[in-house]
């Protein structure tokens, strides 16, 4: 089945895992390949390979969030986080900590398709509940980024080359990129590595998206 997205969910709640293997049946973009109460089940077994993991962000087994969520992305899955209720310090740790979204498991079914098609593809599934965790993290290692330091990322994330950056800016080529290097290192002091262009703009995303975290 060509374009269909194997997804996987952990979850320990019976009722909610029942619920979508009946719709996930009817569902031709999706292919539950797995359901699974916790991280260690879920990497002992075939749905290992999902693409999308859908995460409950608390588990009975008392695992950490943002424990799991490097354990499901450090196995090569995409991880888009889903709970009962929005807490707020648990969602920012678990997207510091490389989840690729997050819901409120009382969205709609076809906003959850949305967003894992979102998170396949490589984008940030963002939601009210993810923004208004933004709003309210009060973490003191959040980057806080100097005005020269947030015109570099902006340019050179929007696609310019490192050399356009710089003429833009009115700066060498040395210094864009010095400015560059310190936007990543404040990046990953708040748990939320950018090593790459695409990695820069996708924080820019995030923050842009967030209420504008970036000052």
């Amino acid at each position: 089945m060509a374009g269909v997205i194997d997804i996987a969910v952990v979850d320990d709640d019976r009722m909610l895992l029942d619920g979508l293997r009946a719709w996930l049946s009817g569902q031709q973009r999706l292919r539950l390949i797995g359901t699974v109460p916790t991280v260690d089940a879920l990497l002992a077994g075939p749905a290992r390979t999902a693409a999308v993991v859908l995460l409950d962000l608390v588990l009975g087994d008392g695992s950490r969030p943002e424990a799991n969520v490097r354990r499901v992305r450090a196995a090569g899955s995409k991880v888009l986080v889903i709970s009962t209720i929005a807490d707020h310090a648990r969602v920012v740790a678990a997207v510091a900590a490389g989840a690729d979204g997050y819901l409120t498991k009382d969205h709609a079914l076809d906003t959850l398709v949305e967003a894992v098609e979102t998170v396949a593809a490589g984008g940030t599934a963002h939601s009210p509940e993810l923004a208004f965790g933004w709003v309210k993290d009060t973490t003191p290692n959040r980057p806080h980024l100097a005005p020269r330091e947030r015109q570099v990322l902006r340019d050179y994330a929007s696609g310019l080359t490192l050399k356009a950056t710089a003429r833009r800016a009115g700066i060498t080529v040395n210094t864009a990129k010095y400015y560059l290097d310190q936007v990543k290192e404040k990046y990953r002091q708040a748990g939320r590595p950018a090593l790459t262009k695409i990695d820069l703009a996708r924080r820019l995303a995030e923050d842009d998206a967030y209420g504008g975290r970036l000052r």
